[in-house]
């Protein structure tokens, strides 16, 4: 999906319709500049602060199912009002972006936006919330299942012990054992060894 400005109407596509007013009133009350880009790896969505030449700008990966869209959408978002708060005097994660997030998690949970599972792994959390939802293993399983096109994948967690599977570019690996929190696994093309979280997504070659 190539990057893409979000006019607000647009933006009802990528999120619960019962969420929409909230949201738009974030993004209307503080100028925010969103942006839906293609999937990325290593990032589910990005805040960046606004300056003297630009507005608040967050992005969010297009990819995303609903519930993982509007999750992501309100992480950034906590971003930009803790900012607003403590400009640069605080850590990026720390106990007053938590404060923040947990405050409009709150706000968002009473209008019924999310399946019950998906409320109920937010709630799990609400007291000590992680710094990103693909740390929190539980929600990330729960989101994964309104994935609507999987394409294939499975988690590295459903690969049986010993059977291959295949990354997006192209590296074949053998499971092995866990190891703590992560599996170890071997690539088969240079024998290196790998720590996989449990739910990254992979293809299975059975």
């Amino acid at each position: 999906m190539a990057k893409k400005e979000a006019p607000l109407e647009y933006l009802r596509q990528f999120i619960p319709d019962l969420s929409a007013p909230l949201i738009l009133e974030y993004l209307n009350h503080y100028k925010v500049h969103l942006t839906i880009t293609r999937e990325r790896k290593s990032v589910l969505g990005d805040y960046r602060h606004a300056t003297h030449a630009s507005n608040h700008r967050i992005s969010v990966n297009g990819n995303l199912n609903k519930y993982s869209f509007l999750i992501t959408l309100i992480h950034e978002l906590a971003h930009l009002v803790t900012f607003m708060e403590y400009g640069n005097q605080v850590q990026s994660h720390g106990k007053e972006w938590k404060q923040v997030y947990r405050k409009m998690l709150e706000e968002f949970l009473p209008l019924k936006v999310f399946p019950p599972d998906v409320v109920a792994a937010l709630k799990k959390n609400l007291h000590d919330l992680p710094a990103s939802s693909c740390a929190d293993e539980d929600l990330m399983r729960i989101l994964k299942k309104y994935d609507k096109n999987p394409g294939g994948l499975i988690l590295v967690e459903q690969v049986a012990e010993g059977a291959r599977f295949l990354l997006d570019d192209g590296r074949v690996f053998r499971k092995g054992k866990k190891l703590r929190k992560r599996f170890q696994c071997e690539e088969l093309s240079t024998g290196k060894l790998y720590l996989f979280s449990p739910i990254y997504e992979v293809k299975s070659m059975n």
